[in-house]
């Protein structure tokens, strides 16, 4: 069966409609909650706060997923210390627009040094927990125990199903084209050359361009019969035929593929790699 694939900006509007009411509950429950000396507040005073704090924040610190991601990718920094820095970089200026907020419509003081610190350390303790429980939530949804594990399954070709002789002898039939490739858009073609996990959508790489489809990594990998290639690391799957050349940078190792697109391979795929003749 074929499946119409969504566009970007759909996939943009339907995560973000998720996401914000996602903050939502969060404001409420915050408001409700009243931490940092907020109790203190009528109950629709700080329904109006936490609720602009949330949506404010969701601007803040959601593009650092988007940063971590690229320098990840160009200079291959530890994903951890990326993360831990934009949360640290990120909660300055939203530390500036909550002392902000506090005081509207009042006149905004300047803070002391002392007053400073402890806004940012509050700040920092929810806008931190929320982003860590954001990405570990996006996490979940590619990933699963076996895609950990590297399960030859995953990564190793997978046979077309058998096909029925035709009645008449007239050669052997063709094989029936890998689902996953009804998917795709015709202006893509289907010259796959991989497949790239961005949040919980799987970014499809073709000869002709790149479209981003609703699908998890898991499920689209399980639609590549018949098409030789392998998930070489955990948000790339990467078509054998693609592969023009290697990179080598110290321990890091990295695909070329046409067009200047370059999938990074995992250490522990590596010597699994290596041993297939990819490397």
């Amino acid at each position: 069966m074929s499946h119409d694939p969504t566009t970007g900006q759909h996939l943009f509007a339907r995560k973000l409609l998720i996401d914000l009411s996602i903050m939502t509950v969060v404001g409420l429950v915050l408001a409700l909650i009243g931490p940092f000396g907020s109790a203190d507040a009528p109950l629709a005073v700080r329904l109006g706060s936490w609720l602009l704090f949330a949506w404010v924040g969701y601007a803040v610190y959601n593009p650092i997923g988007w940063v971590v991601e690229r320098l990840h990718r160009a200079l291959h920094l530890p994903e951890i210390g990326l993360w831990i820095a934009g949360c640290l970089i990120a909660t300055v200026p939203m530390t500036a627009i909550v002392w902000a907020i506090g005081f509207w419509p009042r006149p905004v003081p300047m803070p002391t040094g002392e007053q400073a610190l402890e806004a940012y350390f509050n700040v920092l303790i929810i806008g931190a927990s929320i982003t860590v429980i954001f990405h570990l939530i996006e996490r979940s949804k590619q990933t699963s125990p076996s895609e950990q594990a590297d399960q030859p399954a995953a990564s190793a070709p997978v046979a077309a199903p058998p096909v029925a002789p035709p009645p008449v002898a007239a050669g052997p039939a063709p094989a029936p084209q890998p689902a996953f490739l009804d998917r795709l858009p015709a202006h893509l073609g289907s010259d796959l050359l991989a497949l790239e996990m961005e949040d919980h959508y799987v970014r499809v790489h073709t000869a002709l361009g790149s479209e981003l489809i609703l699908l998890r990594m898991r499920d689209a990998i399980a639609e590549l019969g018949g098409i030789e290639g392998a998930q070489v690391h955990r948000s790339w799957w990467v078509a054998r035929d693609a592969v023009e050349d290697v990179k080598r940078d110290g321990r890091n190792v990295r695909l070329v593929l046409p067009g200047g697109l370059e999938a990074p391979v995992s250490r522990t795929r590596v010597a699994e790699l290596k041993q297939a003749g990819w490397l």
